[in-house]
């Protein structure tokens, strides 16, 4: 039996550590998932798709399919949304009112899905304002993204991140998001989400417009 080397510690320099053959495998599972269930979806409609047929279009069993992904509404839903704003949250000055904190990390959230194919994005929004079962999932899974709102809330205003105040603001925030969304698959993605979530970040911050400025 041969010893094993030991390892120098990592220093910040060295950077982020890359992903293992393990992650990466794991990764490339995830993705076939999704993209079998979209093409599905796209040839079939929703309703139609079954998770045993996604499991087959991606040549993995439906065990896997589970364990990656607890129901059908999770394929078509999870992203990557929380890091990338928890990550941006984190970089903000700490004395930073939170409106601005809240727009920055809305605005790169938005940027980071316009990232993906436009196709995908317009598909993803569709069903969520389509199937009443991917609606429910969502609100379910945004109240992670409610959570982080309201910890950046309150370490901006002082006030207790569990305080009714502060739930009540952060979970708007979320519905905002949300129902910006569906108001732009409903009206076919005619204008741009981003300037659709500030508009909701505007009536959240500002209140309602004067009458005759929006329809």
């Amino acid at each position: 039996m041969t010893a094993a080397r030991s390892r120098s510690p990592r220093s910040p320099a060295d950077g982020p550590r890359s992903p293992g053959l393990r992650e990466r495998k794991k990764a490339r599972t995830r993705e076939a998932i999704r993209a079998a269930a979209y093409a599905l979806i796209r040839e079939q409609g929703y309703d139609a798709t079954t998770t045993e047929q996604i499991a087959d279009r991606a040549e993995v069993s439906p065990s896997t399919l589970f364990r990656y992904f607890p129901a059908k509404e999770d394929i078509v839903l999870t992203d990557e949304y929380d890091p990338v704003m928890a990550a941006e949250l984190a970089a903000r000055p700490a004395d930073e009112p939170w409106p601005a904190s809240v727009r920055h990390v809305m605005r790169k959230a938005v940027e980071h899905g316009a990232g993906e194919e436009a196709e995908l994005t317009r598909l993803r929004a569709r069903l969520l304002a389509e199937v009443p079962a991917v609606r429910s999932r969502m609100v379910e899974s945004m109240s992670v993204t409610g959570r982080l709102l309201g910890r950046a809330i309150a370490d901006r205003t002082g006030l207790a991140p569990g305080g009714l105040e502060v739930r009540v603001l952060s979970m708007s925030l979320v519905g905002g998001l949300l129902e910006a969304s569906r108001y732009w698959a409903e009206h076919d993605h005619e204008e741009n989400l981003a300037d659709l979530v500030e508009r909701a970040l505007d009536v959240l911050e500002h209140g309602l417009p004067s009458p005759g400025k929006d329809s």
